[in-house]
């Protein structure tokens, strides 16, 4: 929806100028308005920080002067810096108004400054909605941080020797020019283990990504250099339940994605579904269509024959539902272009998200500014390849662990020695790694191979971090005691590779192009009733995948869908980085080089294996290469433009 941020510090000269700054750097983020505001922290002593606001707003909800930003309580003085949207604000508002609190407003921004007014911190357990916001309570002059559960909005942190920065990109944060861009080892090694920096690193020392689910106050300590109060989590994945059948959980998923659905089609601007021919998001239309509105379906297509896309088998759904459809079919030329824009223009390294950029810009100038998607479904449901393959990888390991450890890498050797030299690589470190299942997802999900990493210089014990190359506040989430594999596996990609690949994807190359991205599978009511169905229940024996929404998608949706094997838009990107973009690959490989952050020999080598073996692995692998040194090699750029 917009773009945040603020300054706190003593030295009040520095402040405004930082926060437009950081303003300015957002401006995709928000180019429907604009707001600026100063306020205090602590006592009147002229020696105490103050506080500046900044905001960037894109229009959804209440197009009107009401909805401007920063918000303040004329009440209570509190003030409010949000971006995001409240579901439920409709309900919230209710409730205020049964207290004799008044709301001028029709949008949810109001609702949120004045219930945070009233509750305090209590009301974010009340939210439903994807959000990241900085409230001033005016009576203590403290502000209170928030993101989302599940972390669909970002928000970046830096503590500053007396003071904070925050805003919701990593640019902003630097554009303030009050943040070094130091280069942080760690974030680099888990940037490139995993295709993108792991919660709640960043590539940038001094900067880190606020935890999803969480909340935290920051008082006027934080100009004195002494410790502010930690962050606390508010959402935890729910604990699962048994004390239901199938018949009666059908219906209630039934029952909670329809009235998300309803909810997030709210909307004072044109609304867009992406639609691709698989069921989560054909489930997302076919509920779109009870809000009564016409709905605008969009699926994009590649008009080369080295692509694959969706168009075909969209269509016909689109026709089955009856919405309207729009099909954008892309050329060659016109994506390659946007490649080159969508990596110097990245706010943190990732090999993810060119589709969404490609997608969100092609929809945006269609005319939408708001889309929903099916993001969600595969982690809550078990939709992914790590569902099957973690149990796989389980019972190898349990196999292994009884050979000693001496003989346990030969035999793996022996075991693998038909797969292919990447594959038997990565089989034969996860044979003999004896892993949680929690580990287990997050080596299915790794990109680079341990000896891989330590060539290019890698230790994570050096590093502070997992023998996985994940920080300890990785695994904080994981309470449950009692194993019960397919949940396991569900919170692990939900906390590691829907959080900080997928949804941070989403919301950097949505927003790139000012339009927002909403995701109705992971509103707060269907993740605390789906996640704690247990895995017996998900996946019955003999069951496909996804095996409670197909069945409650069922009443909706054409009978082919199910049996539709899953595609996607595929590019050849991997072909690309070996021939039309070839020149900028190698740019990009050479300013890695120059860092001085990893082993040049090692990454060379690694990189002329990724060449060699190009048929026989996925281009993320020597795309995290690319992207990391693509967006070192930006950071000079950027200091000279802030210069």
């Amino acid at each position: 929806m917009c773009g945040i941020a603020g300054v706190i510090s003593a030295d009040c000269s520095r402040v405004e100028p930082a926060v437009r700054a950081m303003m300015r750097a957002m401006i995709h983020r928000g180019p429907d308005d604009e707001g600026y505001q100063v306020l205090p922290m602590g006592d009147a002593d002229s020696a105490d920080p103050i506080l500046g606001f900044g905001f960037r707003r894109l229009s959804i909800l209440d197009l009107s002067p009401t909805g401007h930003q920063p918000m303040i309580n004329p009440a209570t003085g509190d003030c409010l810096i949000f971006n995001g949207e409240i579901y439920n604000f409709r309900s919230l508002r209710a409730s205020l108004e049964a207290k004799g609190i008044a709301v001028r407003s029709s949008g949810d921004t109001e609702v949120l400054l004045k219930a945070l007014s009233t509750w305090g911190e209590k009301a974010i357990e009340r939210l439903d909605g994807i959000f990241a916001f900085a409230f001033y309570d005016a009576r203590t002059r403290r502000i209170l941080l928030s993101r989302d559960p599940v972390g669909v909005k970002p928000l970046y942190i830096s503590r500053l020797r007396r003071g904070y920065v925050f805003a919701s990109e990593v640019r902003a944060v630097l554009a303030s020019g009050l943040v070094p861009d130091d280069i942080d080892p760690a974030g680099i090694a888990s940037a490139l283990a995993y295709g993108t920096p792991q919660d709640p690193l960043t590539v940038h020392r001094a900067i880190r990504s606020m935890p999803a689910g969480t909340f935290q106050w920051i008082g006027s300590e934080a100009s004195r250099g002494e410790p502010s109060l930690p962050a606390r989590r508010y959402w935890q994945f729910p604990q699962a339940v048994e004390s239901f059948g199938e018949a009666e959980a059908v219906r209630a998923i039934q029952s909670r994605m329809d009235a998300a659905v309803r909810d997030q089609c709210v909307s004072d601007v044109p609304m867009a579904v992406f639609l691709s021919s698989g069921i989560d998001s054909s489930t997302v239309a076919a509920m779109a269509r009870n809000d009564g509105k016409t709905v605008h379906t969009y699926s994009v297509g590649y008009a080369s024959a080295h692509g694959e896309d969706e168009l075909i088998p969209a269509a016909a759904i689109a026709r089955a539902l009856g919405t309207q459809h729009h099909e954008l079919v892309l050329d060659d030329e016109w994506i390659v272009a946007q490649w080159r824009h969508w990596l110097a223009g990245a706010d943190r390294p990732s090999v993810d998200g060119f589709n969404t950029y490609l997608v969100s810009g092609a929809v945006k100038d269609a005319g939408a500014t708001v889309a929903l998607s099916g993001l969600g479904a595969d982690e809550l449901f078990g939709g992914n390849y790590t569902f099957s393959d973690a149990k796989r990888a389980r019972r190898a390991q349990r196999y292994f662990s009884l050979i000693p450890q001496p003989l346990r890498k030969y035999a793996a050797h022996l075991a693998y020695a038909r797969l292919s030299p990447p594959r038997q690589r990565r089989a034969i470190e996860m044979a003999c790694s004896g892993s949680s299942i929690v580990d287990i997802v997050a080596r299915l999900r790794r990109l680079t191979t341990d000896v891989d990493m330590e060539a290019m210089g890698f230790n994570w014990q050096h590093l502070s971090l997992s023998p996985n190359y994940l920080p300890a506040e990785a695994y904080e989430p994981f309470s449950e005691t009692r194993v019960d594999v397919f949940r396991t596996v569900s919170q692990a990609d939900f906390f590691f590779y829907l959080n900080n690949t997928l949804l941070r994807d989403a919301d950097a190359n949505g927003m790139a192009h000012s339009l927002e991205i909403r995701v109705p599978f992971l509103a707060r009511q269907v993740i605390d009733y789906v996640g704690a169905i247990p895995g017996s229940m998900q996946e019955p024996t003999g069951a496909p995948q996804k095996h409670l929404l197909r069945e409650a998608a069922k009443p909706l949706l054409p009978r082919d869908v199910f049996s539709r094997p899953k595609r996607g838009f595929v590019l050849p990107i991997g072909e690309w980085m070996y021939g039309t973009v070839r020149d900028e690959c190698e740019a990009a490989i050479d300013k890695l080089a120059a860092s001085g952050v990893l082993d040049i020999s090692g990454m060379r080598s690694l990189w002329a294996r990724y060449e060699a073996q190009r048929g026989l692995i996925q281009y993320a692998y020597p795309l995290a290469l690319v992207t990391l040194g693509s967006y070192l090699g930006s950071l000079g750029t950027r200091r000279n433009e802030r210069l």
